[in-house]
């Protein structure tokens, strides 16, 4: 195969033609379960490393999606799975043994498991690259080129290189098109799907523009307490940080008490970033103000969708984010399905941001952040920003969906069995504890087979864990509480909690 240049003219084109199959591939294979295909799962966080590196756990947020390796129970489809380092074998067999109608041995031939080797910090796509027999090794496990397509958890420049060189399509958004899901263009996109969004400014490069926008933004809404201040670029919350606008004076004097308080007032989101290494990394990215939306009453739902290769655009799931973190703008968990007061509204939202987002190009999964206050009995919601990639409430949907057969139900906002009953999750991926380090693999499916707290096919309900293998080194993990309803689903987290909390040693004093 002819090599293209990073880039190159020669390369975007190469790319272009590989997602033309998209299409067919999707009318032929998708609808049918037994039609063969081949998806190769790249689960890279493909993000400035600055901004993430700082998430505990970080490696293993590569075994998020082994929630995909459910897609097995379809009799006829392989997947390749790439990871950093190896994944433990205890953590592999307890996937395959989730599957219901299908041998996890059966399943296992169809698995091809590879690796780096390599514990270094960079993106898992770059280290895929930077190994040519490991790109050959993944070519020759595709039977099928025309049945193959790459699945990632984001698609920058770098995975449409690999996918170039690997001869197949990514079923994800083309990175010509990332500013669509960058802070800035988020906004724009709000705007022009006609959708509300909190008051500020974008397009900002450096903190002379953050501050002349948060003058403005003071001078529009004298009351307003606190402003936002967020990186283009950004996941998690990371990247995000809060400046108090209490006491700024109104009229000439507000610029140059913003520009002295600024280094002693912003909060930044990350934990151990401080102001120097904020700006700095400001003036390389750029970024948005705008106004923090409060509320008695506050809620972060979300919404995920999908374009199809078939222009379609698909409504997936609504969810109730949880957030923590020194401002409340880190992602900890998710409730699915959001509140029934607001889901149908959150979902029409969403879709119509999907509808802008498919006029321009955009394929694949997408999702929408809100921000929602309730003042005088009705919900008022503000969108705060698009993902053009997979994200913390994907793979949670995917396991439920995955493990029951069901599908998510458009008029009600419901996720629906077969037989028409309903269920709901409570999942995180930030569940942790010192005293976890002490369990392995082995001993948490211990604790959960010993309490019944796992996943029981017949009453569809129960815990399913992920991140399994950050138990050892960080005391973290993370799982999907699956309930009749809501309240059942935070009841059977909360039961798994104090059950591994029961089960791991108290650690001794130091």
């Amino acid at each position: 195969m002819t090599e293209c240049t990073p880039g190159s003219s020669g390369e975007l084109e190469r790319f272009a033609r590989l997602q033309e199959g998209l299409k067919p591939l999707f009318e032929r294979a998708f609808p049918n379960p037994r039609e063969p295909r081949t998806i190769v799962v790249v689960p890279s966080l493909s993000f400035d490393w600055e901004v993430i590196e700082k998430i505990q756990g970080l490696p293993h947020y590569e075994e998020r999606l082994l929630c995909m390796l459910m897609l097995l129970r379809l009799p006829r489809t392989r997947i390749i799975y790439v990871t950093s380092q190896p994944i433990a074998a205890p953590v592999i067999d307890y996937y395959l043994q989730l599957l219901y109608g299908v041998p996890s041995g059966h399943a296992r031939d169809r698995l091809t498991l590879l690796t780096c080797y390599d514990p270094g910090q960079k993106s898992l796509t770059e280290k895929i690259l930077e190994r040519p027999r490991l790109l050959e090794r993944i070519r020759a496990a595709i039977i099928d080129p025309s049945g193959a397509h790459l699945s990632c958890f984001n698609v920058t420049s770098l995975e449409r290189t690999l996918a170039v060189k690997l001869g197949i399509p990514i079923y994800g958004c083309d990175p010509a098109l990332g500013d669509l899901g960058s802070k800035s263009g988020s906004r724009e996109t709000f705007r022009a799907a006609d959708i509300d969004l909190p008051d500020g400014a974008e397009r900002l490069r450096d903190f002379q523009d953050v501050t002349d926008a948060l003058v403005a933004l003071h001078a529009h809404h004298p009351d307003l307490s606190r402003a936002a201040i967020k990186l283009e670029e950004g996941t998690s919350g990371e990247g995000n940080a809060v400046f108090s606008l209490e006491g700024c004076p109104s009229g000439s004097g507000a610029r140059a008490w913003v520009a002295e308080e600024l280094p002693r007032r912003l909060v930044c989101e990350s934990v151990g970033q401080d102001w120097e290494s904020y700006t700095a990394k400001f003036a390389l990215m750029g970024g948005i103000v705008e106004a923090w939306i409060t509320g008695s009453e506050r809620e972060s739902p979300s919404f995920q969708g999908r374009v199809t290769p078939l222009g379609q655009v698909d409504c997936i799931s609504t969810h109730d984010q949880v957030l923590g973190g020194p401002s409340g703008q880190t992602f900890q968990g998710c409730t699915f399905p959001a509140h029934e007061d607001y889901r149908l509204q959150i979902q029409e939202a969403g879709r119509r941001v999907g509808e802008v987002l498919r006029d321009r190009g955009v394929l694949g999964r997408y999702g929408v952040d809100f921000v929602s206050t309730r003042k005088a009995g009705s919900w008022h919601h503000y969108a705060i920003e698009v993902n053009l990639r997979k994200g913390g409430t994907t793979h949670p949907y995917r396991t439920l969906q995955f493990l029951t057969g069901g599908d998510y139900d458009e008029e009600s906002g419901l996720f629906r069995l077969p037989d028409g009953r309903s269920r709901c999750y409570f999942a995180t991926d930030n569940l942790k504890s010192a005293r976890y380090r002490q369990l392995t693999p082995d001993d948490l499916i211990d604790v959960a087979v010993e309490n019944e707290i796992h996943f029981h096919g017949a009453e569809q309900c129960g815990s399913v864990f992920h991140m399994i293998g950050a138990l050892a080194g960080w005391g973290k993990l993370g799982a999907v509480c699956v309930g009749e309803s809501p309240e059942d689903a935070l009841r059977r987290y909360r039961s798994t909690v104090e059950i591994l909390d029961r089960s791991a040693p108290e650690l001794p004093p130091e």
